[in-house]
């Protein structure tokens, strides 16, 4: 990951929308019948979790209702987000050979911005073809 900007903005779940569309060749359609997700030629890098009873609130026992799924470079990069405590990603069992994280959009706010952008478009480049990616993140001039 690139660094973060020290006077970002904190980040909202309608930064998701905006920093997803503004990458090359992204559409929101859907995935796992009908999960909203952004997609790269077909393939997801951020999708919009159900609630499911594989990924329950500690404090209170509900499912969470508000989850994101963001992918993740490598199984390094996932594992880094995790263990970074300033950070509000997780993952649970049901992931645990998943290169992706959870994050609860209503502690997106615990993020930057450019953070979350970066985040972001780390995921899209994972999934985007390595063509399209390199061309966009050479192009690119805030990376």
């Amino acid at each position: 990951m690139r660094c973060s900007v020290a006077s970002d903005r904190p980040a909202t779940p309608d930064d998701v929308d905006d920093i997803c569309r503004s990458l090359p060749e992204v559409e929101l359609g859907t995935s796992w019948g009908d999960v909203p997700t952004y997609l790269v030629r077909g393939r997801g890098f951020v999708l919009f979790r159900k609630p499911h009873h594989t990924a329950v609130d500690p404090a209170t026992g509900e499912e969470y209702d508000d989850l994101l799924v963001i992918v993740t470079p490598t199984a390094v990069e996932k594992q880094a987000l995790v263990d970074d405590e300033r950070l509000p990603f997780f993952t649970i069992d049901h992931f645990r050979r998943t290169n992706a994280v959870l994050v609860q959009q209503s502690r997106l706010g615990e993020l930057g911005r450019a953070e979350l952008a970066e985040i972001i478009t780390d995921a899209w480049a994972a999934r985007a073809p390595k063509k399209l990616a390199r061309e966009h993140l050479d192009g690119s001039s805030d990376g």
